[in-house]
């Protein structure tokens, strides 16, 4: 694979070309040593540093072999599959009221929860993190190995959650009520017509993406912040391919819906808004407003 320009900001370059990132409060004459670094350490960071960090977890799912892609990538469809059991579980159990959605969609949060703070290797969030690497580097090897990151991600992901959902619709395994909350949750993946599961896709792509650039400056607060961009998906009722095809591989394997259904009504318009979503709305926009200092640093 083709090595990263001397021009593409390291962590290094990046630093030096945002130093009110690292310097905040150094100029003040109220601080001393002590509270400068303190004021130091609370500052955001620029955007460059988040589009470096963004950016060498890319350039490390780049370097992967596929064979540590694939593993990572089936570990993350399986837990995606928690996402669809605390929904139904939340459900199941909280009475039916109008305020009930609003706190059952936390349930949804649980599969990100692990996947992300795991490190494993989750479809959507790679929309922005390799696409980085590609858009720093405008060559073809680039481009290639992130279509083969994508290819791989994104097919055993899917397996991961036919897996999953198979084992879920196990007779016996969770009580009726729980059992009739995933035959709706089920359901509604087909639910809408194509153009509207596409905008829905595509606002879940956004999120997604953005919570991946939101997290280096989250620090401690990552699993709040995890917690609720997930949560906005799932009480919107936003479409994501992953989480989604847990939900749509236990209707299929159940009988709430037929496969055809599930490919024509779900996983396409799923798939093109998410990716959308992810690589335009995010991942070029966030690109664009720092590409002038990427090019400055280069000299």
């Amino acid at each position: 694979m083709a090595q990263a320009p001397h021009d593409a900001p390291g962590p290094q370059k990046a630093q030096d070309a945002a130093p009110d990132a690292n310097e905040a409060g150094q100029n003040s004459p109220h601080l001393d040593e002590g509270e400068k670094s303190q004021a130091a350490d609370h500052s955001s960071p620029h955007a460059l540093i988040l589009h470096e960090i963004v950016r060498e977890e890319g350039e490390a799912a780049l370097e992967r072999d596929s064979g540590a892609l694939m593993w990572s990538a089936l570990a993350a469809g399986l837990s995606m599959g928690f996402s669809f059991v605390g929904l139904a579980i939340m459900r199941a159990y909280l009475p039916q009221a109008h305020w009930t959605p609003l706190v059952a969609s936390f349930g949804y949060s649980i599969g990100f929860v692990i996947v992300v703070l795991g490190k494993q290797q989750l479809f959507t969030e790679s929309t922005l993190t390799v696409v980085l690497p590609v858009l720093t580097r405008r060559d073809w090897p680039t481009l290639k190995s992130a279509l083969r990151v994508w290819a791989i991600v994104l097919v055993v992901n899917l397996i991961g959650t036919a897996i999953f959902a198979a084992l879920l619709a196990v007779h016996g395994l969770f009580d009726d009520d729980v059992v009739h909350a995933m035959h709706e949750i089920a359901g509604e993946t087909i639910a809408h017509p194509f153009g509207l599961t596409f905008l829905k896709a595509l606002l879940a792509g956004w999120l997604i993406a953005l919570m991946v650039w939101l997290l280096p400056s989250a620090r401690s607060g990552r699993l709040v912040t995890v917690m609720l961009i997930t949560y906005v998906v799932a009480v919107a009722k936003l479409s994501h391919i992953i989480a989604g095809s847990v939900e749509a591989s236990y209707g299929v394997i159940t009988g709430v819906m037929p496969i055809g259904a599930y490919f024509a009504s779900f996983l396409l318009p799923t798939l093109l808004g998410n990716v959308l979503g992810g690589i335009s709305l995010v991942g070029l926009l966030n690109h664009a407003a720092i590409a002038p200092e990427i090019r400055d640093d280069g000299g």
